[in-house]
């Protein structure tokens, strides 16, 4: 396989992402995967400022997908990697723990509140394991989030839960990674309102 290209911004506030699919039947062709087109096509309608985007399609082994968020962050230069699938109870599922594996901190918030949102659609809710952590290098750091697998899921657990007049009854979590991306020394993310308003202290927002 060739050697990763470490992504160059166009722009200082183009974000790099990372979106790593992790299924052993979608990377094996059986089925199509659907976790990182719905996330794509999310994050396109989300950011002000499109971002840049790498996708990885793995199956579920664990040095593998260490290996892949590693290089994605060191090599790549990605701010943020999302991941998708193997987050259940089943013995196949390992994306939580090769993601604490490759971990500097642990940001459990974030896996927190995930749980708290989908629990308001499916009891099975707490059977999640998702984690999010910060990997960091001398002159670099990247937020890792884990996500479901499901594009419903993902839209849920990233935009949060809304009444019927768009009021916001429960705080998606990318509501806090602009801020938790500019408090690692990555860009200065912006969102649309109308799908997810990005928080930040008086303080840190622009003029």
């Amino acid at each position: 396989m060739a050697a990763a290209l470490r992504l160059v911004r166009q722009h200082p506030d183009e974000l790099l992402v990372g979106l790593v699919s992790i299924s052993d039947r979608a990377s094996s062709g059986i089925y199509q995967d659907q976790g990182i087109p719905a996330l794509q096509g999310w994050l396109g309608d989300a950011l002000i400022q499109a971002p840049q985007v790498v996708t990885r399609l793995i199956p579920d082994e664990a040095p593998q997908i260490s290996a892949t968020l590693i290089e994605l962050v060191d090599t790549v230069g990605c701010d943020l990697v999302f991941t998708t699938g193997g987050t259940g109870p089943s013995r196949r599922d390992v994306t939580p723990e090769a993601t604490l594996a490759v971990a500097t901190k642990e940001m459990p918030g974030f896996g927190e509140q995930m749980r708290q949102i989908s629990l308001n659609f499916v009891p099975t809710a707490i059977l999640s394991r998702q984690v999010a952590v910060i990997r960091e290098t001398p002159d670099h750091a990247a937020l890792i989030i884990n996500l479901p697998g499901q594009p419903k899921a993902i839209k849920e657990t990233l935009e949060g839960l809304k009444d019927p007049d768009g009021k916001v009854l429960v705080a998606g979590i990318f509501a806090a990674v602009p801020y938790c991306i500019d408090l690692i020394g990555g860009p200065y993310i912006e969102t649309r309102n109308a799908l997810v308003t990005a928080f930040r202290p008086k303080s840190a927002i622009r003029p």
